[in-house]
């Protein structure tokens, strides 16, 4: 009976982070029935439910790599981060539009975090470096796009681009905390 109930409640904790996608990707069409400013079509849904798709399959994969709660939730944090900076570049643009080039500066953030994970293999203390380096990147994007006036047009001006990249850096700071951490626990448990 133990047993049973440890699957079941491995499996609710699984079914949250999928049905929480689900839900963010039912937002868009629940929001075209009511408005006209939303305007999504089925690309806009596919590329959206690849990256949802992505982010639970990633959380699901690193989750099973620690119990601990600090690693998870930093792991968690890392993912949100990865996929909000994706979608904001995507959708509406960090530096100016969401055609503007520079925009692609965040692709290599991303890519930071990414290649930084597998460097690692996804253990906890290479994880806070990891985070702490996309950070670095991040506020490097930011402030190569601030210094070349890029985005520092329109309604917003720079604000919105000083506002999101130190947002982000903080995310990414935080992950890495939780990760650090996690870490620590770990390495006390071996001891």
């Amino acid at each position: 009976m133990a047993g049973t109930m440890e699957h079941g409640g491995r499996r609710r904790r699984w079914m949250v982070p999928w049905s929480v996608a689900a839900l963010l990707l039912l937002l868009p069409l629940v929001a075209m029935l009511f408005t006209d400013e939303m305007a999504w079509d089925g690309a806009d849904f596919a590329i959206m439910g690849a990256m949802l798709f992505g982010a639970c399959g990633a959380y699901e994969l690193g989750a099973r790599t620690s119990g601990n709660i600090a690693y998870r939730v930093a792991l968690g944090i890392l993912i949100v981060t990865a996929l909000f900076l994706a979608w904001i570049s995507l959708a509406a643009g960090i530096i100016g539009s969401e055609d503007h080039p520079a925009n692609l500066m965040y692709g290599g953030v991303l890519a930071v975090a990414v290649l930084g994970a597998l460097l690692v293999r996804l253990r906890p203390e290479g994880m806070a470096r990891a985070s702490a380096l996309t950070a670095l990147a991040q506020i490097s994007a930011g402030a190569t796009a601030l210094a070349a006036g890029w985005g520092s047009t329109g309604a917003d001006g720079p604000g919105k681009l000083a506002v999101l990249t130190g947002i982000f850096a903080l995310l990414w700071l935080l992950s890495a905390w939780l990760f650090r951490q996690a870490a620590r626990v770990q390495a006390a448990g071996a001891a």
